[in-house]
């Protein structure tokens, strides 16, 4: 018989209904932005440094403490939330979300119409992003879903490395110097080594050069290495640049080597007309990652790898488990990916499409990018406004405010940033540039509207004043 203390019984209805009314009332409040960030009060600070309870409590009591703690946490979800490149919490996606973990079904192995959903989500998102992917799957996030692309990489430059080990191959990758970090991690994690992930120098646009990768590649081939994956980024974490795909791709034909786009960031801007020239080659990549959590808006975790040979992620990850079964026509998950306990990830991005159609998609992420340019253009005629010389590609503008005569930018920067956070109305974070500090608003939030960029400068501008008396 079932454990009566573990289940809600009568209280269902009401725990829902009041769980309900909270994330109503969050919902609504996304829609605009509050003045201050909500400070952990006494009472919240008392209750998360207790103890362990031995027995527990009112259901609807503990929903408003756990929704009085995520409502002072900073919430990406806010139109004002610059910072960094998060999701906006599409409230879809949150139904999604209590829709998969109350089934909690198991995408290791055949789940019968929930494995069937993701297949089709795989291939929605592939047509979105104008990717002839022949296989994938959903991840926890990028890092994983790069690590996912190269292990598959890796297995085809050095067959059978996945059982016998590098064992002397030297193998190497090759990447911008402005890669995200996550390409440095996944070498660490495949035995390839941190020590051999090539930076290439970036152009004046702040993009990979073709020429230089093909040189790296020319030379470690001479000196006896084994190079594994070209990664392209399409969206740079700093500046949002996107390297030039389709040169990439002849240098990738020459020396027969895997490319790989990690896109987490900016490839849904693939979708846009008015960005599509910006990935020209995009077809040409062996696989692409793209965070869904990030700019296509839904709660996370929901990150994707693309792959377009079909075979190369059984090669790479299948095993014969004895508990599993492996026959049939469609590979098991567990077959494809490096997770076994999976989640149904792909139910928020399915619902979002099936609920809002890949146009709305389409349409937001054209809006931040028009936002970007906004801002961009309004700091340009600002007094006191510094912007980087080339204009945004995608979302991300970093910026700053120097009065005329500070001694040093970078101190006034880093005030400007801490007060910013501090202050609540606007929330941003700093990125070094060069070995300069700037701010580095992204917009990835559909509920951020141009009153929203106006706000962002007039605020940043009059902080900046208020700095300019330490730094000026």
């Amino acid at each position: 018989m079932s454990h009566p203390g573990l289940s809600l019984s009568t209280e269902r209805a009401g725990a829902l209904h009041h769980a309900f009314e909270r994330v109503l009332g969050a919902w609504n409040e996304f829609d605009h932005a509050r003045e201050h960030e909500t400070e952990i009060s006494p009472q919240l600070h008392k209750l998360l440094e207790s103890p362990l309870p031995d027995t527990g409590m009112d259901v609807t009591g503990v929903i408003d403490q756990a929704a009085d703690i995520l409502d002072a946490s900073l919430a990406q979800s806010r139109p004002r939330y610059f910072a960094f490149i998060g999701s906006s919490g599409l409230e879809v996606g949150a139904l999604a979300d209590l829709l998969a973990a109350t089934y909690d079904t198991n995408l290791a192995v055949d789940a019968r119409a929930a494995t069937a959903l993701e297949w089709q989500a795989v291939t929605w998102l592939a047509s979105f992003l104008g990717f002839p992917a022949q296989t994938g799957n959903f991840t926890s996030g990028g890092t994983l879903s790069n690590i996912t692309a190269l292990a598959s990489a890796r297995e085809r430059a050095l067959p059978g490395s996945r059982s016998t080990g590098l064992a002397g191959a030297r193998p190497t990758l090759y990447c911008s110097r402005e890669a995200h970090y996550s390409i440095t991690r996944a070498a660490e994690v495949l035995g390839i080594g941190s020590n051999f992930v090539r930076a290439i120098e970036i152009d004046g646009e702040r993009r990979m050069r073709a020429d230089r990768t093909r040189e790296a590649l020319a030379r470690d081939l001479a000196e006896g290495y084994s190079p594994v994956a070209i990664i392209a980024t399409a969206g740079t974490t700093l500046t949002g640049a996107i390297d030039p795909l389709d040169e990439l791709a002849r240098v990738a034909r020459e020396f027969n080597v895997w490319l790989h786009v990690d896109g987490a960031y900016g490839l849904p801007a693939a979708a846009v007309d008015a960005r599509r020239a910006l990935f020209t080659g995009l077809e040409e990549a062996d696989s692409v990652t793209v965070d869904c959590h990030k700019w296509m808006f839904v709660p996370k975790a929901c990150s994707a790898v693309l792959v377009k040979d079909l075979g190369s992620l059984a090669r790479t990850f299948s095993h014969d488990e004895a508990y599993m079964p492996h026959e049939g026509e469609h590979y098991n998950a567990v077959d494809i990916t490096l997770e076994y306990s999976r989640p149904l990830r792909a139910l928020k991005l399915w619902m979002a499409f099936a609920v809002h159609g890949a146009s709305a998609v389409r349409e937001a992420v054209g809006i931040n990018c028009d936002q970007a340019q906004m801002l961009y253009d309004w700091a340009r005629v600002r007094p006191h406004f510094e912007t980087l010389t080339n204009r945004p590609q995608l979302s991300i503008v970093p910026f700053r405010v120097v009065p005329t005569g500070c001694p040093d930018p970078d101190a006034h920067t880093s005030e400007l940033c801490a007060r910013l956070q501090f202050d609540g109305r606007v929330y941003v974070s700093p990125a070094t540039i060069d070995g300069e500090i700037w701010l580095r608003p992204c917009f990835t939030n559909f509920r951020t509207t141009a009153s929203d960029v106006q706000a962002l400068l007039d605020v940043a501008d009059e902080l900046g004043r208020e700095c300019s008396t330490l730094h000026g």
